[in-house]
């Protein structure tokens, strides 16, 4: 896996994945930014949050569950001082489907923190991950 990271203007710059995307991050107007783009840490909760949803939706397809929506919002804190990681994130997972059984969604989402979850695992090196789970009917 690689990935680019080029100098644009300013704070700016533009990431580019070896899968062929791209995305502009960019820096608060107090720290000499625009504003025009993610904050590279807030690309890390995205991270996150993205990695593990995967990993929730693909389980619950293969466990048969008819998952029609899933949405993690996540919440970081980070240290007050430098360098500044991640000490706190809460995940709040909101499944929507049909009829779907509450012990297989808690399942898949175990399953994803403590088992499959590369950014899961790099994230509780330093900071304390807590879920919650909302599920609603399709």
């Amino acid at each position: 896996m690689k990935a680019k990271v080029k100098w644009v203007q300013d704070v700016m710059f533009l990431g580019e994945s070896g899968s062929g995307h791209s995305v502009v991050m960019d820096g608060a107007p107090d720290a000499g930014g625009r504003n025009v783009g993610f904050r590279p840490m807030e690309m890390m909760l995205m991270g996150l949050a993205g990695c593990s949803a995967f990993d929730v939706v693909l389980i619950l397809k293969r466990s048969r569950e008819d998952i029609t929506d899933c949405v993690v919002d996540v919440d970081g804190e980070r240290a007050e001082t430098d360098p500044k990681v991640f000490t706190r994130v809460r995940m709040h997972y909101i499944i929507t489907g049909r009829n779907l059984d509450a012990k297989k969604v808690e399942r898949a989402v175990k399953l994803s923190e403590e088992k499959y979850c590369s950014a899961s695992a790099m994230f509780g090196k330093t900071a304390t991950l807590t879920h919650t789970i909302e599920i609603r009917e399709a």
